[in-house]
């Protein structure tokens, strides 16, 4: 297991029964989790400010219990990021991430040289964050407009508003081979690619479209690259999966490790799982 530890304002309460129980700079929020099905450890400790209820249908909602801002700032990682409750129960902020942030981080610094970093699926944009707080410079890239602005605030709120950045609304794979052409090279890829979505290239599904986005990624490697990450959060998708297209599309070189990201629980033998990495280094 790859075990985020480094996590600051955010805590893994309890688990059981289907939910999440999580305080997020002091508010507690209880959110499904389709893998949670052991029973509740501590059933005292769930009185949340906020329950998200999923609905028949497949959406859901928040139900407030208490006064909870609209938006908060916490800190996870090392970085300073804004919480928002969605309605597709998405808070903005993805703490076992912060084990990744912190292997990025280290390695860009030992790079002991400029660095640019290509963020794909790059929603609210704590790798982008974490990248630039090391010193690189960073490309990030996500579909949606209202994720590359909350990414923009997540930028300013660590001070890094005058870092190398740029924000790019776009399809991924139709940027990324529009950079081919640009004759553009990166350092370090990172992408979370998501199980299905639509954008400006159409539909995506995983099964099918993110093998030939890594191929077209590996073509954008600079000569002496740092790292290339895929984080999943696909149900069913195993780690295995992403660590051979990797090693696929790499060639054998260097090295790839793999594993399931996990958050621990408070005062316990028990591990939230939170989706899979894989990563290549040189």
């Amino acid at each position: 297991m790859y075990i985020a530890n480094h996590t600051d304002d955010y805590t893994v309460l309890d688990t059981g029964s289907g939910d999440k129980l999580e305080s997020i700079g002091g508010i507690i929020l209880q959110r499904p989790d389709p893998q949670v099905i052991w029973e509740k450890s501590s059933p005292a400790l769930w009185k949340p400010h906020a329950i998200y209820d999923r609905s028949q249908s497949g959406g859901g909602s928040w139900r407030f219990i208490k006064k909870v801002p609209e938006k908060w700032v916490v800190t996870i990682g090392g970085l300073k990021l804004c919480v928002r409750p969605t309605g597709f129960k998405h808070i903005g902020v993805f703490p076992e991430q912060s084990y990744n942030w912190d292997y990025m981080m280290r390695r860009i610094q030992e790079a002991r040289r400029p660095v640019r970093l290509l963020n794909l699926f790059a929603y609210t944009g704590g790798a982008t964050v974490a990248a630039l707080k090391a010193g690189a410079s960073a490309v990030h890239v996500d579909a949606a407009k209202s994720m590359n602005d909350w990414a923009k605030e997540n930028v300013k709120l660590s001070g890094l508003e005058n870092a190398p950045v740029r924000f790019i609304a776009d399809d991924c794979h139709k940027f990324v081979l529009r950079e081919q052409r640009r004759g553009n090279v990166y350092d370090a890829i990172v992408m979370d690619p998501p199980s299905y979505g639509r954008s400006s290239g159409g539909v995506w599904k995983i099964e099918d479209a993110l093998f030939g986005l890594i191929q077209d990624c590996v073509k954008l490697l600079s000569d002496d690259p740092l790292f290339f990450i895929i984080n999943s959060y696909t149900t069913g998708l195993s780690d295995v999966v992403t660590r051979n297209m990797l090693s696929l599309c790499l060639s054998g070189s260097g090295k790839i490790e793999s594993d399931t990201l996990v958050l621990p629980q408070r005062a316990s033998d028990i591990y939230l799982p939170c989706g899979t990495t894989a990563r290549w280094q040189a």
